[in-house]
Protein backbone atom coordinates (compact mmCIF):
# COMPACT_ATOMS: atom_id res chain seq x y z
CA UNK A 1 0.00 0.00 0.00
CA UNK A 2 1.40 3.27 -1.19
CA UNK A 3 0.99 6.15 1.36
CA UNK A 4 1.61 9.79 0.97
CA UNK A 5 2.14 12.39 3.59
CA UNK A 6 2.11 16.44 2.28
CA UNK A 7 3.49 19.35 4.83
CA UNK A 8 4.61 22.69 4.14
CA UNK A 9 1.24 24.31 4.15
CA UNK A 10 0.68 27.47 5.53
CA UNK A 11 -1.07 31.13 5.36
CA UNK A 12 1.03 34.30 3.07
CA UNK A 13 0.06 37.29 1.80
CA UNK A 14 -0.21 37.65 -1.94
CA UNK A 15 3.52 37.40 -3.76
CA UNK A 16 4.41 35.47 -1.25
CA UNK A 17 6.41 32.24 -1.49
CA UNK A 18 5.51 28.79 -0.64
CA UNK A 19 6.91 24.79 -0.62
CA UNK A 20 5.36 22.03 -0.18
CA UNK A 21 6.76 18.47 0.33
CA UNK A 22 5.45 15.24 0.08
CA UNK A 23 6.96 11.89 1.29
CA UNK A 24 5.84 8.59 -0.03
CA UNK A 25 6.58 4.98 0.49
CA UNK A 26 7.30 3.77 -2.71
CA UNK A 27 9.73 0.62 -1.95
CA UNK A 28 10.28 -0.50 -5.49
CA UNK A 29 9.33 0.19 -9.62
CA UNK A 30 9.46 4.34 -8.03
CA UNK A 31 9.95 5.06 -11.59
CA UNK A 32 6.70 3.33 -12.58
CA UNK A 33 5.26 5.98 -10.95
CA UNK A 34 4.12 9.32 -12.00
CA UNK A 35 3.72 12.32 -8.74
CA UNK A 36 1.50 14.81 -9.68
CA UNK A 37 -0.25 17.81 -7.24
CA UNK A 38 -3.76 18.82 -7.12
CA UNK A 39 -5.61 21.55 -4.93
CA UNK A 40 -9.11 21.77 -4.20
CA UNK A 41 -10.73 25.04 -3.49
CA UNK A 42 -14.26 25.64 -0.82
CA UNK A 43 -17.07 24.55 -3.49
CA UNK A 44 -15.18 23.82 -6.15
CA UNK A 45 -13.73 19.99 -7.53
CA UNK A 46 -10.31 18.99 -7.16
CA UNK A 47 -7.80 19.82 -9.88
CA UNK A 48 -4.02 18.98 -11.38
CA UNK A 49 -2.16 21.82 -10.76
CA UNK A 50 1.72 19.89 -11.59
CA UNK A 51 2.55 16.57 -13.01
CA UNK A 52 5.97 15.02 -12.93
CA UNK A 53 7.07 11.75 -15.21
CA UNK A 54 10.10 9.32 -14.19
CA UNK A 55 12.37 11.09 -16.25
CA UNK A 56 11.74 14.73 -15.19
CA UNK A 57 9.50 16.01 -17.66
CA UNK A 58 6.61 17.91 -16.35
CA UNK A 59 3.27 19.35 -17.04
CA UNK A 60 1.61 22.74 -15.78
CA UNK A 61 -1.97 23.88 -15.44
CA UNK A 62 -1.73 27.20 -17.43
CA UNK A 63 -2.95 29.55 -14.18
CA UNK A 64 0.19 28.24 -12.57
CA UNK A 65 2.81 28.46 -15.59
CA UNK A 66 5.88 30.63 -14.32
CA UNK A 67 5.11 30.40 -11.04
CA UNK A 68 5.06 26.97 -9.59
CA UNK A 69 8.32 24.21 -9.93
CA UNK A 70 7.25 20.70 -9.34
CA UNK A 71 10.05 18.40 -8.58
CA UNK A 72 11.28 14.94 -7.15
CA UNK A 73 13.73 13.31 -5.24
CA UNK A 74 13.28 9.73 -5.17
CA UNK A 75 16.39 8.43 -3.20
CA UNK A 76 14.78 10.78 -0.71
CA UNK A 77 10.98 9.09 -1.69
CA UNK A 78 10.09 12.89 -2.18
CA UNK A 79 7.55 15.16 -3.98
CA UNK A 80 8.15 18.94 -3.96
CA UNK A 81 6.14 22.03 -5.10
CA UNK A 82 7.92 25.32 -4.88
CA UNK A 83 4.98 28.11 -5.20
CA UNK A 84 6.17 31.33 -6.10
CA UNK A 85 4.24 34.82 -6.43
CA UNK A 86 1.22 33.17 -4.53
CA UNK A 87 -2.60 34.55 -5.53
CA UNK A 88 -5.44 34.69 -3.46
CA UNK A 89 -7.24 32.63 -6.12
CA UNK A 90 -3.96 29.62 -5.07
CA UNK A 91 -6.01 29.40 -1.57
CA UNK A 92 -7.11 25.97 -1.58
CA UNK A 93 -6.24 22.29 0.31
CA UNK A 94 -3.16 20.78 -1.77
CA UNK A 95 -2.71 17.35 -2.49
CA UNK A 96 0.20 14.83 -3.33
CA UNK A 97 -0.71 11.98 -6.05
CA UNK A 98 0.43 9.15 -7.51
CA UNK A 99 0.01 7.23 -9.91
CA UNK A 100 1.40 3.62 -11.52
CA UNK A 101 1.88 2.35 -15.04
CA UNK A 102 2.18 -0.53 -15.53
CA UNK A 103 4.58 -2.39 -17.99
CA UNK A 104 7.68 0.35 -17.80
CA UNK A 105 8.64 3.54 -16.18
CA UNK A 106 5.98 6.61 -16.26
CA UNK A 107 5.80 8.61 -18.85
CA UNK A 108 2.47 9.77 -18.87
CA UNK A 109 2.16 13.47 -17.37
CA UNK A 110 -1.60 13.84 -16.42
CA UNK A 111 -3.94 16.46 -14.78
CA UNK A 112 -6.38 14.00 -14.62
CA UNK A 113 -7.52 12.92 -11.49
CA UNK A 114 -8.52 9.26 -12.39
CA UNK A 115 -5.06 8.71 -13.92
CA UNK A 116 -3.67 8.62 -9.86
CA UNK A 117 -4.56 5.84 -7.35
CA UNK A 118 -2.69 6.78 -4.26
CA UNK A 119 -3.49 10.58 -2.63
CA UNK A 120 -2.42 12.15 0.84
CA UNK A 121 -4.78 13.93 3.04
CA UNK A 122 -3.71 17.66 1.50
CA UNK A 123 -1.90 20.37 3.61
CA UNK A 124 -3.67 23.58 3.38
CA UNK A 125 -2.55 26.65 1.76
CA UNK A 126 -4.17 30.23 2.31
CA UNK A 127 -3.13 33.39 0.62
CA UNK A 128 -4.53 36.70 1.63
CA UNK A 129 -4.96 39.37 -0.60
Amino acid sequence: QVQLVESGGGSVQAGGTLRLSCTFSILTYIDYYCMGWFRQAPGKGREGVASIDHDDRTVYKDSVKGRFTISRDNAKRSLYLQMNGLKPEDTAMYYCAAGRQYGGPCSTLSLLETDYGYWGQGTQVTVSS
